[in-house]
């Protein structure tokens, strides 16, 4: 079947999807990719990866090899040092390439932050003994400075090794929260290597963990050693080329870039905790919800220089692997949301309903309320009224029978009145002229009880009550008002004789 005369039809049906795939990630020819398919048990993920990272030497060739040769010498020490310069040079461990390595969540903690602060009597106690250790080490370093040749020979005698100290940072760079060392990375970049496109994401590791599992996109790691060799090559080659920023950029992939350096705390955690073995280093991690609803895992692994034409497929395939299982994680969440939000307006509408509701019931009480207070004032009037109208009357029998009697003689100390009423009727009586003028008011206010059988009736005064006056006596010619409050005799107001006019008193004036 991998022969030159190589026919796609003799394949299964998922031998040809199979195919299809790996050749167009690959961009190989179908018949050169056949022998390497078929070597991998036609697992797709397992050809892409020994088409990209090589494929490991035949098993039976390998046991041959080491049957033919003699036994292996030990590893050297050096082959286990971790540096800057080469990275890891140990070997990854063997990894189930249908498993995915976990992504773990990184906080940074500087060991600048690990201080141990002793109790403060404690520190007290061993004030002495801390200022003897330090007048013998200042001394000691100006020992070693006038005579530097000493340490040297003290170090090269027999006996005489010490174990190095171990250094908290052989860099010398200030540690900084995650945003600053973000910040500081790209301004480094920056000046290295000038102006770019690239978007990277200015704030911790974790923040951008974080960010692509609650977004649900894919992280792309990038981790630099300024001391590699190949550090420059990758950037300016691989990293900065127009293919790899536009599809690092391209919105549809949903890619979030961090970037760090290794001489930094927080990137070097990192690398360690995505067991990084060579620099420069990249892994796309990604939410995995297949392994559970809050798993990271690490899709893809791009270690060392690669070029854009092989970088960018290798993120395309790892991408397109995870998309479809990214795609429904998000259409269930925005289910999930999509339930909530209806849940939450299903709530809000009920409770905009119970609102409703409410306003209505205390409108209906405002308004009930309202009406038992109009009907209160009615009633209150109603039987305000009905005093005043018993009263008034029970006072006009009680004046009418007060009212001085009708002189029958004439002379100087007697006075003809002459009233005109509101109804047209003219009245006319004697009174005495020493008389009050509140009698012609009381003449006038009572005269329908004096024309009735009413005026027999004995009545007392009405408790309480001050009776006012709803009229005015007014003479015309010339116009004088005759006024109650005056207190002036009936004499002095209108002398022998008189005719008065009764003028009513409007509500208005009356307030006025």
């Amino acid at each position: 079947m991998a022969g030159n005369d190589f026919d796609p039809n003799q394949l299964s049906t998922s031998q040809q999807e199979a195919l299809g795939t790996y050749t167009a990630v690959t961009n190989q020819d179908p018949a050169a990719a056949l022998p390497l398919l078929e070597r991998s048990q036609w697992n797709v993920q397992i050809a892409i990866a020994k088409f990209f990272d090589g494929e490991a030497p035949d098993p039976v060739e390998e046991a041959r090899a080491s049957l033919a040769s003699s036994s292996p010498a030990p590893p050297s020490q050096s082959s286990h040092q971790e540096t800057l310069m080469n990275g890891f040079s140990r070997s990854p461990r063997p990894r189930n390439p249908s498993r995915l390595d976990s992504a773990p969540r990184i906080v940074p903690q500087p060991d600048t932050q690990n201080v141990f602060r002793p109790p403060f009597l404690l520190a007290i106690l061993f004030t002495p003994f801390n200022l003897l250790y330090r007048l013998l080490s200042g001394s000691f370093r100006l020992f070693t400075y006038l005579f530097p040749f000493l340490p040297r020979l003290l170090a090269g005698s027999p006996g005489s090794r010490v174990q190095p100290r171990r250094q908290r940072d052989t860099t010398g760079r200030k540690p900084l929260n995650p945003r600053d060392t973000a910040a500081r990375f790209v301004r480094e970049f920056e000046e290295e290597y000038g102006q770019h496109d690239l978007k990277f994401f200015e704030n911790g590791y974790a923040q951008a963990y974080d960010l692509a599992k609650k977004d649900l996109k894919f992280l792309l790691v990038v981790l630099l050693s300024p001391e590699h060799d190949d550090t420059s090559t990758f950037v300016r080659g691989t990293l900065l080329s127009p293919e790899v920023v536009s599809y690092i950029n391209d919105p549809q992939n949903k890619i979030i870039l961090w970037a760090g350096s290794v001489q930094d705390s927080e990137a070097y955690q990192v690398s360690t905790a995505l067991n990084c073995s060579k620099f420069p280093f990249a892994a796309l991690v990604a939410h995995t919800p297949q392994d559970s609803s809050r798993s990271m895992s690490t899709i893809g692994r791009i270690s060392g220089v690669v070029p854009p034409s092989a970088f960018v497929p290798r993120l395309r395939s790892a991408i397109s692997q995870h998309s479809a299982t990214l795609e429904r994680a998000r259409q269930s969440r925005s289910e999930q949301q999509a339930t909530r939000n209806l849940r939450e307006e299903q709530n809000s509408a009920y409770e905009r309903s119970l609102a409703q509701d409410r306003e209505r019931a205390r409108q209906r009480r405002e308004e009930e309320n309202a009406r038992l207070r109009v009907e209160r004032e009615a009633k209150a009037k109603a039987d305000a009224a009905e005093r005043e109208k018993q009263n008034l009357e029970q006072w006009k029998q009680w004046r009418a029978q007060r009212i001085l009697p009708e002189p029958t003689c004439s002379g100087d100390d007697v006075t003809r009145v002459s009233i005109r009423m509101t109804s047209g009727e003219r009245v006319v009586r004697k009174f005495r002229a020493e008389a009050d003028i509140e009698e012609l008011y009381a003449l006038v206010e009572c005269y329908d009880m004096l024309s009735s059988s009413s005026a027999s009736t004995k009545a007392t005064e009405p408790p309480n009550y001050q009776h006012q006056y709803r009229f005015r006596l007014v003479s015309p010619l010339p116009r004088a008002v005759h006024d109650i409050a005056s207190g002036a005799t009936i004499g002095n107001q209108i002398g022998r004789s008189g005719n008065l006019l009764v003028e009513p008193i409007d509500d208005d004036e009356d307030d006025a």
